[in-house]
């Protein structure tokens, strides 16, 4: 399997603190069944600063200690980048990473509580320059939660989502997801990721969200999403469910 979302690389964020710390995520995925893992520090998000050429080159020394350890295990450089309305300076700067730095798929983070009034014409932009952006867990963002049309618009522009595993298999409480399920049911997930940080509260548990997703929805759609993050990996284009858009006694649900 692969984690297109984790915080696995030491001592850069809010992630694994240390090489032991690391050595016990690389373990643990490896545990789950997943072979290729997406390192995404946070960049940009008001604490962290981690640009490109600093991620990338902390993999490539990270891969290094994996194999020296025999974990097989093969870490990708990405950034989970907060979006910002300066986004577009960042690029130019060079500071950006796309996943695998293949300069394909991006993947963003909202503030938690809000969709910044921005954000339709950042997707529309970043689309015109062949950046497609996948949002990292709109699930436990509020006004996703107040209301679901904002994240049709968005998947109807061409934004991708990501969900965590971890709300799927309701360690954030049977609100959240529930609405996993509803994101689901209407063709706006597109990847699962278990976004983890650490071994124990924060941990990797794709094993656990896919079987949920295949006894909850379906085999087909567990396939689905496994086969974008294959897909992602390799650098081609996504096989994209058509969007179902939320019938009203959806919005406001909660």
């Amino acid at each position: 399997m692969i984690d297109i979302h984790c915080h696995i690389l030491p001592n850069i964020d809010d992630g694994a603190p240390n090489d032991s710390d690391f050595l016990m995520m690389a373990n643990q995925a490896v545990s789950n069944g997943i072979t290729h893992s997406f390192a995404t520090p946070h960049h940009l998000n008001g604490i962290f600063i981690n640009p490109k050429d600093k991620i990338i080159k902390l993999v490539g020394e990270y891969n290094t200690i994996l194999e020296e350890n025999n974990i097989p295990l093969q870490i990708h450089p990405g950034q989970e980048l907060r979006l910002h309305r300066e986004i577009f300076q960042s690029l130019e700067r060079n500071e950006i990473l796309t996943l695998d730095n293949k300069g394909k798929y991006l993947l963003l983070e909202l503030p938690s509580r809000e969709v910044p009034d921005y954000t339709q014409e950042v997707v529309y932009e970043l689309l015109l320059k062949g950046l497609t952006p996948i949002f990292a867990h709109p699930e436990r963002n509020r006004e996703f939660l107040e209301d679901h049309q904002l994240l049709f618009d968005l998947a109807q522009e061409g934004a991708l989502f990501q969900l965590t595993a971890g709300s799927i298999a309701g360690h954030f409480g049977k609100k959240i997801q529930f609405f996993c399920e509803k994101i689901i049911e209407h063709h706006l997930a597109h990847f699962i990721a278990t976004d983890a940080h650490n071994i124990h509260f924060r941990g990797i548990n794709l094993t656990e969200a896919y079987d949920w997703v295949t006894n909850k929805i379906g085999i087909q759609y567990t396939f689905y999403l496994k086969e974008n993050a294959e897909l992602l990996l390799a650098g081609q284009n996504l096989h994209i469910e058509q969007p179902v858009p939320f019938r009203k006694r959806f919005l406001r649900i909660f």
